[in-house]
């Protein structure tokens, strides 16, 4: 088969062709009695060998081993392929964000593209001056992407630059509650915390919305934080989780402080001490988590705390009866 009718069935360029031949590939095995390139059927196959190697990514001269060489064994090869593979999308993956991010910046011209991008390898500096800076400058004329923001926040292990990037989220805009949300289901503890704490500085509604969710977390760091960014916020959804941290000793003084907070209102205020009085008579609550309950009564207003310090001031528990004694003169005074 000469080599015209050969390109046109292979779908190899006759070009390709003579390369292939040049390279020692595929060399046609006979010529006619014009001296063209005359192809057999083994050497058709070949074509097609090298066609589908090809196909693997695989370079001409590695092609040329894999054909050749008895002894070549294509495991090795196929795993560096993989490696290749993985590296390369990797890349174009990462080019593919940064060019979303630039996208959503909505620059009106390439200064404001170089700015951004200026902006974006600052974020991602190994400098933690660098990239702090470039966090407080975010709300500059071309702000930074949230989606870099959030990125940042969530593998960010300084404090002063983890703080800067909270507060350059909390003047983000829309977007950054929901993605801050998604690092709440990370399987990391310390992406978990970066998410719910930059989520309670986070304001607005959706915000508050995420943080109702987030009381549910079975990361009880992420529900403690969840409750105390509630708690401020006047939200009563929190008062079961800020009691379950009084008991359980996490951020208790914390968590005491927030419930003084909603206990402003009548209604919550009777539900706080209506939950802190049932814990503190729980028979499985032990004696610290007793006590700090009964401290935590202190500035729950109502009848049902007054009435709850009568009778914890007769307690078995020494340290509870005292407390208690005290916080009543305390109330009495007032």
């Amino acid at each position: 088969m000469l080599i015209g009718e050969v390109a046109r069935r292979s779908g190899v360029s006759a070009r390709m062709l003579r390369h292939y031949e040049s390279l020692g590939l595929v060399r046609p095995s006979g010529r006619t009695g014009s001296g063209y390139r005359e192809y057999s059927g083994e050497d058709i196959r070949r074509i097609f060998h090298v066609e589908s190697l090809r196909s693997l990514g695989l370079s001409l001269r590695e092609i040329g081993r894999a054909l050749d060489d008895p002894g070549f064994t294509p495991s090795a090869l196929i795993g560096d392929l993989i490696r290749q593979t993985r590296d390369r999308i990797a890349a174009e993956t990462e080019l593919l964000t940064r060019l979303r991010r630039i996208d959503a910046a909505d620059p009106t011209g390439w200064e404001d593209v170089l700015q951004v991008v200026a902006l974006l390898q600052a974020l991602g500096s190994k400098s933690a001056d660098t990239r702090q800076r470039a966090a407080l400058s975010s709300a500059d004329e071309v702000p930074a992407p949230v989606e870099a923001l959030v990125e940042a926040a969530l593998s960010e292990t300084e404090p002063n630059v983890a703080g800067a990037l909270r507060w350059a989220l909390a003047r983000s805009g829309d977007g950054g509650p929901a993605l801050l949300a998604e690092g709440l289901g990370s399987p990391v503890a310390a992406v978990r915390e970066r998410a719910v704490r930059s989520l309670a500085e986070m304001p607005g509604e959706e915000a508050t919305a995420r943080l109702r969710h987030a009381l549910a977390n079975p990361d009880a760091v992420v529900r403690g934080h969840a409750a105390l960014a509630l708690g401020a916020r006047g939200v009563a959804d929190a008062v079961p989780v800020l009691i379950d941290m009084i008991v359980e000793g996490r951020n208790d003084t914390d968590a005491a402080d927030a419930l003084s907070v909603l206990a402003s209102d009548t209604t919550t205020a009777d539900r706080i001490a209506t939950g802190l009085v049932d814990r503190i008579a729980h028979d499985a609550t032990g004696a610290p988590a007793r006590g700090r309950l009964t401290q935590a009564l202190a500035d729950i207003p109502g009848a049902t705390v007054s009435r709850a310090l009568v009778e914890l001031s007769h307690d078995e528990d020494r340290a509870v009866a005292l407390t208690a004694a005290y916080l009543l003169r305390l109330r009495d005074a007032r």
